[in-house]
């Protein structure tokens, strides 16, 4: 049942990016939205109120599929013990050299001259 919910979701969302796309906005949009693109079909603001209405409807469509794979979810994530919280940190580790490896320490600076007169 999640899955196929997750489908549907998948669908909706990608038919929803795309009606979203291509509505004509203040800067142009895609442009499909226009008379032009249309040819005598509808006339644009025929155009603008057809995706208005179907991104209001894709748009409730997407959130009560968000809101049953939230309820039909709820409860999953309590039974699996994978709370990342949940887990002690890993000890850290202590990192000794080891005697093979040659120690270098950086040079002393070297002290600053007196100022000449």
């Amino acid at each position: 049942m999640t899955t196929l919910l997750l489908v549907l979701n998948f669908f909706v969302t990608i038919a929803l990016i795309g009606v979203i796309l291509i509505q004509r906005s203040e800067g142009g949009g895609l442009g499909i939205g226009s008379s032009q693109g249309m040819g005598s079909f509808m006339t644009g603001r025929g155009t603008a109120n057809l995706l208005t209405r179907t991104t209001a409807v894709l748009a409730g469509v997407f959130m009560v599929l968000c809101l049953l794979l939230a309820v039909l979810n709820r409860g999953a994530a309590t039974n699996t013990g994978s709370d990342i919280l949940a887990q002690p940190a890993p000890a850290p580790v202590a990192h000794t050299p080891s005697a093979t490896a040659p120690t270098t320490t950086a040079p002393a600076p070297a002290p600053a001259a007196p100022p000449k007169q």
